[in-house]
């Protein structure tokens, strides 16, 4: 399923999140980050924070942001890396999850799901989309890069990448990305992909570190759970 067009706010929705019942957004140049989302200093890692009763993060250091508690929506930011947004079935719990190609190497996508499967009810499903990020088209990358992620993926990392010139690859972290949401048992139909996202490529839509420099914005992705029956915010 591809995207919704872009709301009034500026995000970016899918059916797969919009049927789980869960507020959320992938984030454009003018979307703005929802008054009280909880996010993390993000590192570049594979660690979890998870959102308390008191409104606030048990770790200021992560990657992934989870939230089970009704009204307390968690996010994170990109730039060109790639953001994931999941959900419980019963969007009871979500999850924001950075993955930047160190994180995909370390294993950051494994970790975001975890976290949020320890809030699924027994038997209970999750979906996961992958949102806006850089593109193979634009995205050279060099060996230093590439061997951290052969070692996870095998020759399938090489599957992602086109030769560019010696030494040099096209990558698309995307796919790795959803290579890895499958290795951690999602059936290919809980697994959304936003299409024509390349965040280097939209000049006019997205922000972009590899185009801009040290002078590009940063991009809001965000997601909070379904409240539970009889809950009143």
């Amino acid at each position: 399923m591809s995207s919704l067009p872009p709301a009034e706010d500026g995000f970016l929705r899918h059916p797969l999140l919009v049927a789980a019942g869960v507020d959320h957004g992938f984030g454009t140049r003018v979307a703005l980050a929802p008054s009280g989302l909880l996010r993390p200093h993000q590192v570049h890692g594979i660690g979890l924070a998870r959102a308390g009763a008191d409104g606030r993060l048990d770790t200021e250091d992560a990657d992934a942001v989870v939230s089970h508690r009704p009204g307390i929506a968690v996010g994170i930011v990109t730039a060109d890396c790639v953001p994931v947004l999941a959900a419980t079935e019963s969007g009871r719990a979500g999850v924001a999850i950075h993955a930047g190609w160190r994180g995909v190497a370390a294993g950051v996508v494994a970790a975001g799901l975890a976290g949020l499967r320890a809030h699924a009810q027994p038997g209970e499903g999750v979906v996961a989309v992958i949102g806006p990020r850089i593109g193979a088209c634009c995205y050279e990358v060099d060996g230093p890069v590439m061997d951290p992620l052969r070692a996870r993926f095998g020759t399938e990392a090489n599957a992602a990448a086109t030769d560019s010139r010696p030494g040099h690859y096209q990558l698309d972290l995307g796919r790795l990305v959803a290579l890895d949401l499958a290795r951690c048992g999602m059936e290919s139909r809980r697994i959304g992909l936003l299409e024509d996202v390349c965040t280097a490529c939209g000049v006019g839509r997205f922000h972009s570190h590899r185009r801009d420099g040290a002078e590009a914005g940063r991009l809001v992705h965000y997601v909070g759970p379904r409240a539970a029956p009889g809950h009143r915010g």
